[in-house]
């Protein structure tokens, strides 16, 4: 016997009903998978990102910003305390020293007298120094190591090394009463320092003998402590116009020259 029109209908719709719950099944399964998935990728991105931020602090702190480059000079002792960029570091001489006034004087070199002036007003610290280190004998007899001549005309005096690498056993700043326009007239006496170094003053001072444009580096210029008021023609006379040892533009003076005496008052 055939069936009947509504029996086909039924069997139809029951066929329709399995295959959208199997679909709707497949749906669910894959959903799942994909869930489980994404939690995977979840978890692995998270590990990731954990072991980048380590590795990321361990370089900070072993070569990050204020660390020096590697060198192969010894560690300094655990002990030790190391002065911070900026800071006096020694027994510096009180800026209240210089008294805000000027400073009359001779510095002698080679016997070359010179009459100086310095200003305790507008560079007391480093007038101070100046005056300290002069009162207590310091710079006689300490060399004068380094002539230059070729558009850059300094004597430098004041290291006890006799080699530029000396000093007082003290550094200071900061850059005091240097040129806006970068140009030392001549007669100037001005602070060597290091370059970038604001904080690194100590006994090294130059003689400009002819007007120089000295240009400034990141810490800025050279701080001038005062002039030479006299003598100059004959410093150069007897000293600059010996030349440099060895015929080159910067380098020991050719004869020795030493700072034979220095008084201020």
């Amino acid at each position: 016997m055939a069936p009947s029109k509504i029996e086909d209908r039924a069997a139809r719709a029951n066929r329709e009903r399995l295959k959208g719950y199997k679909a709707r099944q497949a749906m669910h399964a894959f959903r799942i998978r994909r869930r489980k998935r994404d939690n995977w990728i979840a978890v692995v991105a998270i590990v990731v990102v954990a072991i980048g931020a380590t590795f990321a602090q361990l370089a900070y702190f072993s070569a990050g910003p204020g660390k020096p480059a590697a060198t192969a000079e010894p560690e300094p002792e655990p002990t030790e305390t190391l002065p911070a960029e900026g800071e006096n570091v020694g027994d510096v001489p009180d800026p209240a020293l210089a008294e805000a006034r000027t400073w009359t004087g001779t510095l002698s070199i080679n016997d070359v007298p010179l009459g100086i002036e310095l200003d305790g007003a507008t560079a007391p610290q480093g007038v101070a120094s100046f005056v300290s280190l002069s009162q207590k004998g310091f710079y006689a007899d300490v060399s004068c190591h380094r002539l230059t001549n070729d558009g850059f005309f300094v004597l430098q005096c004041g290291d006890p090394e006799g080699d530029g690498s000396g000093g007082p056993g003290y550094s200071y700043g900061p850059i005091e009463n240097a040129p806006t326009d970068d140009v030392y007239p001549a007669g100037t006496i001005a602070m060597a320092r290091q370059g970038g170094d604001a904080y690194s003053n100590g006994s090294q001072f130059f003689i400009v003998y002819e007007d120089t444009t000295i240009p400034s580096d990141a810490a800025g210029g050279y701080t001038v402590l005062g002039s030479v008021t006299s003598g100059l023609d004959e410093l150069k006379a007897q000293v600059i116009d010996e030349g440099i040892e060895g015929g080159v533009t910067d380098g020991p003076p050719a004869v020795p020259v030493v700072i034979t005496g220095v008084t201020v008052e």
